[in-house]
């Protein structure tokens, strides 16, 4: 069996057998195939999409790449949750915490930043001396002493994904649920978790940009989890703004805190006490999504989350410090304000543009071999909605080199859309997939 055949039938419509995924799925874990011929593979997989059976197969195929991890010795369900990616996505530095304090177990294995959108694992990494790359045997002791556990993929989870999502960062050939679903699921299946809770961002700053597309991802999704045994729900959510008001990996890090602390953006604090209940309604801890929230909003108010905070990062080697004085965190050495050329209200803000900015400051990557500097980001201080003044600050740049810091504020004044009058708002969470398979 060769490489270039199977490329070629992709690339002409045909179907690969499970032999054949299976063949390029080992080839990307085991190095066998060369990044040359996984990327076209990835963008013939991107023109000709994949059947049902040929997804059922690579997911299969990813999983099983590597070792799939057992958990059941360990008391309480395990319950995970992910995002498919947006600008100021930073809701599993709160949720772990959250869902961990209240009685569940979430081993979270994530991702680094993909494109414009951020990654939690540069998010956790922003905190001095948090390690992401602990062993499996470290993974599981954190997990036993705190009930939660943040890490990256490792050699041995679904090493295919690794290379893959990698070579997928600087190929465009992320846009493409089959493989979005493959990577995401592969991940999480090998976890040994019992439930998943997915959140689908639809709009500007989300790969799928239209809400019919994310409904196609999150029902592929929900299907496949349903398939391999575990309890599964998506919820589809807005992403044609940033989510809360910080964009950068420390200050996001940040962001994190305040919610923790009961204070932090309206929408942000929302999102995460939502995931939050899914969690604790399919993990069986309470038995409503109602409940949920309320568990969710106590384990904040008691300061029991961000007790569970402190614990992770210390066990990960982290200064845990940085939870009681944020100060601690990277911090970029120069603050300059984007102002508004009219008054108005925010109509829009092209956020897609605001994690590209970020991007070009530092923040992220636009090649795989990039370092990213935690310290640079983004203030939003205008969001969809706001009443703002001409020369009034709508964003402030947080940055430590002037190399693309003028095309940058270029483009964060092109990102903002300000008219006359106040526009129609839309609810964050749009809709629920798989919620009716709970019963």
């Amino acid at each position: 069996m060769r490489a270039v055949d199977i490329i070629r039938k992709k690339r002409d419509g045909a179907e690969m057998s499970r032999e054949e995924i299976e063949f390029i799925a080992l080839g990307a874990a085991r190095g066998t195939i060369p990044d040359y011929q996984l990327a076209a593979w990835l963008m013939a997989v991107v023109w000709r999409g994949m059947a049902p059976a040929e997804l059922a197969a690579l997911t299969d195929a990813m999983v099983h790449s590597g070792e799939v991890l057992d958990f059941s010795p360990l008391a309480g369900a395990k319950v995970d949750k992910h995002s498919t990616g947006g600008v100021g996505d930073k809701t599993s530095l709160v949720i772990a915490p959250v869902v961990a304090s209240g009685g569940l177990r979430v081993p979270m294995i994530s991702g680094r930043g993909l494109g414009h959108t951020g990654g939690t694992l540069d998010k956790l990494e922003a905190i001095p001396g948090f390690n992401v790359n602990l062993s499996l045997g470290e993974f599981r002791s954190v997990l036993e002493k705190c009930g939660c556990a943040l890490i990256g993929p490792t050699p041995e989870i679904a090493p295919a994904d690794k290379r893959l999502y990698a070579l997928r960062d600087v190929t465009a050939t992320i846009e493409s649920p089959p493989l979005i679903c493959a990577s995401i699921m592969s991940k999480k299946l090998a976890e040994g978790i019992d439930a998943l809770v997915l959140d689908v961002k639809t709009g500007n700053g989300a790969f799928m940009k239209q809400e019919h597309e994310a409904e196609e991802l999150a029902r592929l999704l929900v299907e496949t989890g349903t398939r391999m045994g575990k309890k599964t729900v998506a919820l589809i959510t807005g992403m044609d703004e940033p989510l809360g008001r910080k964009v950068g990996n420390a200050l996001e890090v940040e962001e994190c805190i305040e919610v923790l602390h009961g204070a932090g953006p309206a929408d942000l604090r929302e999102l995460c006490e939502e995931l939050s209940a899914w969690m604790f309604a399919l993990g069986g801890r309470t038995k409503s999504v109602g409940a949920g929230r309320d568990l969710a909003r106590e384990m904040i108010a008691t300061g029991r989350a961000r007790d569970t905070f402190r614990q992770i990062i210390r066990l990960q080697g982290g200064d845990a410090g940085v939870v009681d004085d944020p100060t601690r965190l990277p911090r970029a050495k120069r603050k300059t304000s984007v102002t508004a050329k009219r008054a108005g209200f925010v109509h829009a803000v092209h956020c897609e543009s605001i994690g590209m900015a970020s991007m070009m400051l530092g923040g992220g990557r636009e090649k795989k071999e990039d370092a990213v500097d935690p310290a640079v980001g983004l203030e939003i201080e205008k969001k969809i909605g706001d009443a703002v003044q001409m020369g009034e600050a709508i964003c402030i740049v947080h940055y430590n080199s002037e190399a693309r810091l003028a095309e940058a504020i270029a483009l964060l004044e092109r990102s903002f859309e300000i008219g006359s009058g106040a526009p129609r708002t839309v609810p964050l969470v749009r809709e629920i997939i798989g919620a009716e398979k709970m019963h």
